[in-house]
């Protein structure tokens, strides 16, 4: 399976070791005294086609057309029209000179502009006022046609990486490589994805629907999660909001009411366009190393609507991988009033350096959009109706399809994309740099109908087995398989026991999502590393049960002989319901720990085996999620930006199956992750739970600790393990992340691109006596009653691109013996 790392894995593998358009034009623009002049207009004469010069006063522009004349003009400067002799004509040095009757006017764009008497500002008012009466908003429902393409290059083709022996047998790719339009750099496409959708909306109900019209591309045609992957590397964003979420981060909007305090702004200059008087405005940041844009936009005067703008994001803002970020929009006038859009261009360049030479990765992305109808009124269920089963026909169109429904003609270079991807997908030199990067990315090894792993489990090592290794596997034919099984082999070299897992799952109904399941599980675990979560995973393992780094003893695993059944169906549109049963054999798996229990009221009779039966309902509802493929199993592309709400409730059967005990259990979750804006991202959940009547402590409730040098979510890193143990709790966890925003104030660590990090936790929980009683394990029964306990965090994240480390102090509850009183947790990860 593909996700957008394995993507970029694949990419970067490229990169690490690594002329279609009819007029090219680059250089630089100066003064008479041959200073740089930043944010001048270049433009192709008699057309529409142009950029600005960057901060530098350097610019690359590019035509697909055949263009004679350059036009260059700048706010009290004279308009120069240079001729272009050649259709490549690169490194030209422009030089402006002043106007004798406009020298009192002339203003330089750079440094701070006044935030009074300033005509920019003005007109930014007038579009805070009138934004919400523009776009597909002002409308109760709307429908239109997108047309999408997407396209992955590689950057920084030269001699070099020709030449370098990775690309032995791919040699032919290098006669595809083209200029890039923005920047002037050469690259070589290695993926093209086209796809044409209607859009539904109703802005009143809040209702959405894309029905999927044709999707092609070239060498992975029906890989739907690499389409989905692809697709998730572009953000959606509205250039009206106040931010603007790329890659994961809040941008602060040019347009945005807060736009004064982030954004220096010039009104440069005036020009009909479409026959509608405009003013164009340059915008450029106020600090450096903030997550904002340079650029300029045009506004209508009347309706006060953008007509066009860019976005570019500096260089030295705090964002990993990303050498440049430019966002293109475009927007059309709608019964002389509304605007809507009309064109959507996005590029990045993904590089390991922000380099202005790095060898790097282009993703880019164009939407055209047409066919706009409103106010139609769509029949009571059309909004529920989705797509339930793979159609392989929306994959295979046919060339008469793409020449009906293309919005946007493909130049020769995009076509010839086809012809040379087909070839590179069959060559075994790429399909290797492929398997390898999907491996480091799944942890799997793929065969012919099978994958080998989790390879990243193979070696682990705690205190009751030692040394343990594992070997894995699972049924894999395609991404849409109806069934899959999956299971595992251990062994532990102190303990000289073999563990396994095994589990198989089989999709009955594709439209209501009926699934059957179940499996086996025989291991050492860590009860208690979670308070609400799914106790019969039979696959599953607790980072909590490895002792490779960790702190203090490691010696309270359980043994856990495990056995489940479970229906589960989707009554509605990411709303799971799931009914379980299971039953298991819970011991002490260390000769230092014991789960005893009293069997009798004298407490004269002790037994160390629990055997449990279990009857178990639970209802998931995952609101905005977003998935691909129609199997058994499928793939979240939107991981962390929904909210999920978990609601559980378990019956133990005492004498089913030699069951022990009758009780029940009620427990609860809500996770919310949280974009503050420009402040950053944050996380917060909520967790309560109760467990009705009595109980041994196999069974009770764990507050659950973290003895490991790494980060485990939900859990408490100054607690031991079993330090609280409740059979009624109520947890809250809060954890923020500022993306750098005070950081980027502080001048010796601006360039170091750090990430701030902040968190709090705390947990409240009871514990009846007659559970209390019925303990035998030598273990005090201890609980959070007396006031909640409380942790604090703080910590830096993005050290060297990759590492956050994180210090937690205890709050309360300092007199406990052996309380540890602080911790340090790390945790490892890619993030933009």
């Amino acid at each position: 399976m593909i996700n957008k790392s394995t993507l970029f894995t694949v990419f970067f593998l490229m990169v690490s070791v690594i002329g279609i358009s009819q007029t090219k034009v680059s250089g630089i623009v100066k003064d008479q005294n041959g200073q740089v002049l930043p944010f001048v207009t270049v433009i192709f004469n008699n057309s529409q086609e142009g950029t600005t010069s960057s901060e530098n006063g350097d610019f690359y522009l590019e035509s697909e057309k055949d263009y004679k004349e350059l036009k260059i003009s700048f706010i009290g400067y004279k308009t120069e029209i240079i001729p272009l002799p050649k259709k490549n004509n690169l490194s030209l040095e422009i030089e402006l000179r002043e106007e004798t009757s406009a020298l009192d006017a002339v203003r330089i764009v750079r440094g701070k502009t006044s935030k009074r008497n300033n005509p920019a500002l003005a007109i930014l008012r007038k579009i805070w006022k009138n934004k919400r009466n523009n776009g597909i908003s002002a409308f109760r429902q709307y429908q239109y046609k997108i047309y999408e393409k997407l396209e992955f290059d590689l950057d920084g083709i030269d001699s070099s990486v020709v030449k370098n022996p990775v690309f032995n047998g791919m040699e032919f790719i290098f006669d595809y490589a083209d200029t890039n339009r923005i920047s002037g750099k050469s690259y070589l496409p290695v993926f093209i994805n086209e796809s044409v959708s209607m859009v539904y909306g109703d802005n009143v109900d809040g209702e959405k629907r894309v029905d999927l019209l044709g999707n092609k591309n070239s060498g992975f045609e029906q890989n739907q999660n690499l389409i989905a992957a692809i697709k998730d590397v572009y953000d959606r964003y509205n250039v009206y909001d106040n931010y603007i979420k790329v890659f994961d981060k809040s941008f602060v909007s040019p347009l945005s009411t807060t736009g004064v305090d982030n954004y220096n702004y010039v009104l440069s200059d005036s020009a009909y366009i479409d026959n509608k008087w405009s003013y164009n405005i340059i915008y450029y940041p106020r600090r450096e190393n903030e997550l904002t844009f340079k650029g300029d936009f045009w506004v209508n005067d009347t309706t006060w609507a953008i007509k066009k703008i860019n976005l570019k994001a500096s260089r030295d803002a705090n964002i990993n991988w990303v050498n440049e970020l430019y966002i293109e929009q475009e927007f059309d006038v709608l019964n002389d009033s509304i605007f809507l859009i009309s064109k959507d261009y996005f590029q990045a360049n993904f590089s390991l350096t922000k380099d202005e030479n790095a060898k790097g990765i282009y993703a880019k992305r164009t939407q055209v959009f047409d066919q706009y109808k409103f106010n139609k009124e769509k029949p009571d269920g059309f909004y529920d109706k989705r797509a339930y089963r793979f159609n392989a026909e929306v994959y295979k169109r046919d060339k008469v399809f793409w020449e009906e429904n293309r919005l946007e003609r493909l130049n020769k270079s995009e076509e010839d994309i086809y012809v040379m991807l087909d070839s590179l997908t069959r060559v075994p030199a790429f399909r290797r740099v492929y398997d390898i990067a999907t491996i480091a990315e799944s942890g799997y090894v793929e065969f012919d109908g099978w994958d080998f792993g989790p390879v990243y489990t193979i070696f682990d090592y705690n205190q009751v087995e030692g040394f343990r290794a594992r070997v894995g596997g699972r049924t894999y034919f395609g991404q849409h398989d109806p069934w899959r099984i999956e299971g595992y082999l251990a062994y532990g070299f102190k303990d000289h026991k073999f563990k396994y897992g095994i589990s198989g799952k089989w999709l009955l109904d594709a439209r209501s999502r009926l699934i059957i399941s179940g499996g086996k599980r025989r291991d050492i675990d860590q009860l208690g590393a979670s308070l609400t979560t799914n106790t019969t995973d039979v696959l599953g393992r607790s980072l909590a049960s490895s002792g490779l780094v960790s702190v203090g003893d490691n010696n309270k695993l359980s043994h856990i002989d495990l056995n489940t059944f479970n229906v589960e169906v989707n009554p509605w549109y990411n709303f799971n319901v799931r009914i379980g049963a299971s039953y298991r054999e819970l011991s002490s798996a260390s000769p230092t720990f014991s789960l005893d229990y009293y069997t009798d009221e004298s407490q004269t009779e002790t037994a160390s085996e629990i055997k449990q039966t279990e009857i178990s309902s639970i209802f998931t509802f995952t609101p905005g999620r977003e998935i691909s493929g129609f199997g058994v199993e499928r793939n979240i592309v939107n991981e962390d930006e929904f909210p999920t709400f978990f609601l559980n409730y378990t019956l133990g059967l005492k004498n089913i199956l030699n069951s022990d005990f009758n009780y029940k259990k009620l427990q609860f979750f809500y996770n919310q992750p949280l974009q503050i804006g420009g402040f950053g991202r944050a996380n917060a959940s909520l967790e309560m739970g109760k467990t009705f009547g009595q109980v041994p402590l196999g069974l009770l409730n764990v507050v659950p600790g973290n003895q490991t040098f790494f980060a485990m979510k939900n859990s408490f890193p100054v607690l031991n393990f079993y330090e609280f143990v409740t059979d009624t709790y109520i947890s809250a966890h809060f954890n923020h992340n500022f993306n750098g925003r005070l950081f980027a104030r502080i001048p010796l660590l601006r360039e170091l691109n750090l990430r701030e990090l902040v968190g709090f936790r705390t947990v409240w929980g009871g514990i009846s006596e007659k559970n209390k009683i019925m303990n035998a394990s030598g273990i005090l029964l201890r609980a959070p009653d007396r006031e909640p306990y409380y942790e604090y965090s703080v910590g830096v994240g993005n050290i060297l691109k990759f590492l956050s480390i994180t210090a937690h102090f205890r709050g309360n509850y300092l007199h406990i013996p052996n309380a540890r009183t602080f911790a340090i947790t790390a945790s490892f990860g890619f993030h933009f």
